[in-house]
């Protein structure tokens, strides 16, 4: 298989992602019940973090270690991309010494000039424009509790950030809808994500409407990393922005409750929310280890029979 890259959701096609998540299932299966897999013995998984991370190390460096790889570890005192080094050249040095990167920054156009010089697969850690791993699990788990994703509704209540950002290029590829409610200031950009067919979401006002009839309800911190210097007045035009028990009551009756973490209860989500029965966010942090998983696997040894 020519070398691939996941820099963002729609990198890949609606029938790789209809692989990934019955792989993903297979290999989550086969966690549970103790079953060694390790496909990727003697291969290196090389993890650069520019922005700190609890969820996507750990779910990384595990998964791989799992899938009977080893996994490294860069953080910013190791490298600096583009500072220290020029990003090209980054590339070329740590693609000769690995078989995949995880890169975990700021600017998307940094993990771009990386993959386009590296000899291996790129993964997105994550990136102030988009967070396509995130998502992956996101779009898994709501398929374990209820099924097919296809024509169901996500409401997106917050901040237009890396997250709504690939919420709404997932709904061009798998044919579902987004309804997202945003402060005033703080609107979606659908061009700039090359977000084109309108038909595949919805804006709202008024964020109670956005979350009504929806069959899952999602947001994310108010205030991103990067974006630290803004909190105190991202606050103030937020405060309407937190779902609470009226929104998940206004959705569906079997709608779920998502949050990529870490929360901030009180601010985007109530604690009566995030901790009630509709939340599912538990699942969701976990699943990140085994799309994950299926990811990498795809990514270096191409499709699998799944048993």
């Amino acid at each position: 298989m020519a070398n691939k890259h996941f820099l963002q959701f729609k990198d890949f096609t609606r029938d790789e992602f209809v692989y990934l998540f019955e792989r993903t299932r297979w290999i989550k299966n086969q966690f549970k019940s103790y079953e060694k897999y390790w496909p990727l013995t003697d291969r290196t998984l090389v993890m650069i973090f520019e922005k700190a991370s609890t969820r996507t190390r750990l779910s990384f460096e595990a998964g791989m270690h799992q899938l009977g790889g080893s996994a490294i570890y860069l953080n910013t005192r190791d490298s600096q991309l583009g500072r220290g080094e020029p990003v090209e050249d980054a590339a070329q040095v740590i693609s000769r010494m690995s078989d995949v990167v995880m890169i975990r920054t700021f600017e998307q156009e940094i993990i771009e000039r990386f993959a386009a010089n590296s000899r291996v697969p790129v993964i997105n850690g994550l990136t102030n424009e988009y967070h396509p791993c995130q998502i992956l699990a996101d779009i898994f788990t709501y398929i374990e509790h209820r099924g097919c994703i296809q024509g169901k509704t996500v409401a997106w209540v917050g901040d237009a950030n890396n997250m709504c950002n690939t919420w709404l290029q997932a709904a061009e590829v798998l044919d579902f809808k987004v309804h997202v409610s945003t402060p005033p200031g703080y609107e979606i950009k659908p061009e700039q994500i090359g977000v084109v067919d309108g038909a595949h979401f919805q804006i709202f006002t008024d964020p109670m409407d956005a979350c009504r009839g929806a069959d899952l309800v999602t947001t994310d911190v108010w205030t991103s990393m990067g974006f630290e210097a803004e909190n105190e007045e991202r606050i103030k035009a937020f405060a309407d922005w937190c779902v609470d028990g009226d929104m998940m009551r206004a959705a569906n009756e079997e709608a779920l409750f998502m949050h990529c973490l870490p929360a901030h209860r009180g601010e985007e989500v109530t604690a009566e929310v995030i901790d009630g029965p509709q939340s599912v966010v538990w699942d969701e942090a976990e699943n990140r280890l085994h799309v994950q998983k299926a990811l990498m696997e795809y990514l270096l040894l191409g499709r699998l029979e799944t048993k």
